[in-house]
């Protein structure tokens, strides 16, 4: 099932199942609460029992044609956002790094058809795309262990986690190390379009992520190339902190095929299995970067997905 939440005109956000037909509205079966994001943890607290309803109305219900909907992010204020460092065999490398997270700002979210907005800061930075699986949490979670990680995964959605690289990525602008701030600026948490239940993907270690620049192909990896799959992930994460229904965990990237985004361009994002997102991009101070693949050309070619992960 795909939940979305999805505004229709000058309407309430209101929670919803993205079809083939469109999207139907679940408004009416579940509880609503203060607000969006707390009506969608509600859902995912009670989805077992709220499940027969939604099968009903997801065959049955009155559809919306997805041309006359707002889609917003399905989860518009995580929690927390747990996301990885690296985590992907890269450039034929051998060795697992070691595994570590940073903590981004849940109020960068926004959602497809949004706009990326790069800061107005003269640092001199590049601003960065990293296509990311994000695994959407069931909780209360806490030192969950790898043979159950299942018990703790609601479902799954799209990030992309907008970072700022350069001179000033790792001070701010001269302090101590702290790579979380040019990565947490507002709407550089692009999350969505769905959120995919846990039922629909059976081996979240095996679907393919693709993000394009104005068509322009540039990740294209298969997440079977993580260097600390899943299951570790969740027994990390829950062995730091407790991890509540609608918190978010982003899986890391493949960094070949990273470049720059820059004022005017469109991006889009899409995971097997989960769905496709755009976003506009713009810039107050209009920057301009060299246009193209920055690090690796491997991700450029869409018969290109290698798995480097040792055997």
């Amino acid at each position: 099932m795909k939940l979305v939440l999805f505004r229709q005109g000058a309407g309430e956000p209101q929670p919803g199942i993205l079809t083939e037909r469109g999207v139907v509205s679940i408004a009416g079966a579940t509880q609503q609460s203060y607000t969006p994001q707390l009506t969608m943890q509600g859902i995912i607290d009670d989805y077992d029992s709220l499940r027969p309803a939604l099968e009903r109305l997801a065959a049955e219900g009155k559809a919306v044609a997805l041309a006359d909907v707002k889609l917003m992010p399905p989860l518009p204020r995580p929690g927390k956002i747990l996301a990885c460092i690296a985590n992907y065999w890269e450039h034929a490398q051998r060795e697992a790094r070691p595994l570590s997270m940073f903590l981004k700002n849940p109020d960068a979210v926004v959602g497809p058809g949004d706009t990326i907005v790069l800061p107005e800061f003269t640092i001199p930075w590049m601003f960065m795309h990293e296509a990311e699986l994000a695994i959407v949490i069931k909780g209360p979670a806490k030192m969950v262990k790898q043979a159950n990680w299942r018990d703790a995964v609601f479902g799954y959605t799209t990030m992309i986690d907008v970072s700022a690289r350069g001179n000033g990525r790792h001070t701010w602008p001269s302090g101590p190390p702290a790579s979380w701030l040019g990565k947490s600026f507002d709407t550089f948490a692009p999350l969505g379009p769905c959120i995919t239940t846990a039922d629909e993907i059976t081996e979240p270690n095996d679907l393919v992520v693709r993000f394009w620049n104005d068509g322009q192909l540039r990740h294209n990896y298969n997440t079977d190339d993580m260097e600390h799959r899943v299951p570790e992930l969740i027994e990390f994460a829950t062995m730091v902190m407790t991890l509540n229904s609608g918190d978010v965990i982003a899986c890391g990237t493949n960094h070949e095929g990273l470049g720059a985004i820059q004022d005017g361009e469109k991006v889009e994002i899409e995971i097997q299995g989960i769905g496709k997102m755009a976003l506009d991009v713009t810039d107050p101070l209009k920057r301009t970067w060299e246009r193209g693949v920055y690090m690796g050309a491997d991700s450029t070619n869409p018969e290109a997905v290698k798995r480097h992960r040792p055997q």
